[in-house]
């Protein structure tokens, strides 16, 4: 990390001056309103904003709480230890954890090397940085950014991307243009964020879940990513070690769709993409992405788009 920006991160604030001098408990007035054990983005986010930074208060236990916002913990440098929803999680250098509404968390002391940073970001502020992910909708793609906007059951995602140089200048780039006032600042926001998501999509070999669940079922999401055009559950089963109808079940009740609803999703999306980019006939989009009974294609498809995939090349 830039040494100046790093050095900024570090200045031991007023909260903290407070804490070293005896304070043994969080000022519950800075994070809380009233008895409820939810830290607020009233209380954190300047007015009319949708994203900020704010660094982790150190030097003291942070009671468990949830936050009515999306939070993504940046470990600057160092590390902090966090309890989320009865896991403990080491979060080093470089590494991301991203936090829903419903997760609960605690903090133990960080010493003046941990520096870890806080952006407060409410959801409505993601509708802005979904686009830059791409318009071809795919169930790897659903799955994680759901999860990063708080609208699943998954509490948490953690992101070991401390080695992955793209991904760290792009989270870097997110904390300056929130420490200085430039103009088009938002745009420039939601543009840094979009590209991070479609980083760390990329890079799902570095997520950690909550549940083990989760990773199985992304691990078979990402298996149709690669295989949609003869993919089987029962090869993914056997390669995860699952039993069938298991991970048959499994897949339903974390994505509400079966693993023949995702596959088929993944095909037509593919053949979408292929109408609207390549010039190639539609026959040969059809067995090139799974279906070799041209009329069930076309059937399907019609189906899924509204219009046939000759009207639907037209529209392009």
């Amino acid at each position: 990390m830039d040494a100046t920006l790093l050095k900024k991160l570090s200045v031991i604030t007023e909260e903290e001056k407070k804490i070293l001098s005896g304070e043994k408990q969080i000022d519950r007035s800075i994070y809380m309103d009233g008895s409820e054990d939810v830290i607020s983005g009233d209380k954190l986010l300047p007015f009319g904003r949708t994203i900020t930074i704010r660094p982790h208060a150190r030097f003291i236990d942070f009671p468990e709480h949830t936050h009515d916002y999306v939070e993504m913990v940046y470990m600057c440098s160092g590390q902090t230890r966090h309890i989320v929803n009865g896991t403990e999680i080491t979060l080093r250098g470089g590494e991301l954890l991203m936090l829903g509404q419903n997760a609960r968390q605690s903090i133990a002391p960080a010493s003046a090397e941990d520096i870890a940073v806080n952006f407060i970001v409410r959801p409505e502020f993601f509708t802005g940085t979904l686009p830059y992910l791409g318009e071809e909708k795919t169930p790897l793609r659903d799955f994680v950014v759901n999860c990063l906007t708080g609208r699943n059951e998954t509490g948490y995602l953690l992101f070991r991307v401390s080695g992955i140089l793209p991904i760290q200048n792009l989270i870097e780039n997110l904390l300056y243009t929130l420490t200085v006032e430039i103009p088009n600042r938002r745009s420039i926001l939601q543009s840094t964020m979009g590209l991070l998501f479609t980083l760390l999509l990329i890079h799902t070999d570095t997520l950690q879940f909550e549940k083990p669940e989760h990773e199985a079922v992304v691990s078979v999401l990402r298996y149709i990513e690669a295989n949609y055009v003869d993919g089987s559950l029962s090869s993914i089963a056997d390669e995860l070690h699952y039993e069938l109808s298991y991970l048959s079940r499994l897949i339903r009740r974390t994505t509400g769709k079966n693993f023949t609803d995702l596959l088929q999703e993944k095909r037509l999306s593919q053949a979408a993409w292929f109408l609207r980019n390549t010039d190639r006939k539609v026959d040969e989009i059809s067995i090139s992405v799974g279906y070799e009974n041209i009329s069930y294609f076309h059937h399907i498809f019609t189906a899924r788009f509204g219009m046939t995939p000759k009207k639907f090349r037209d529209c392009k």
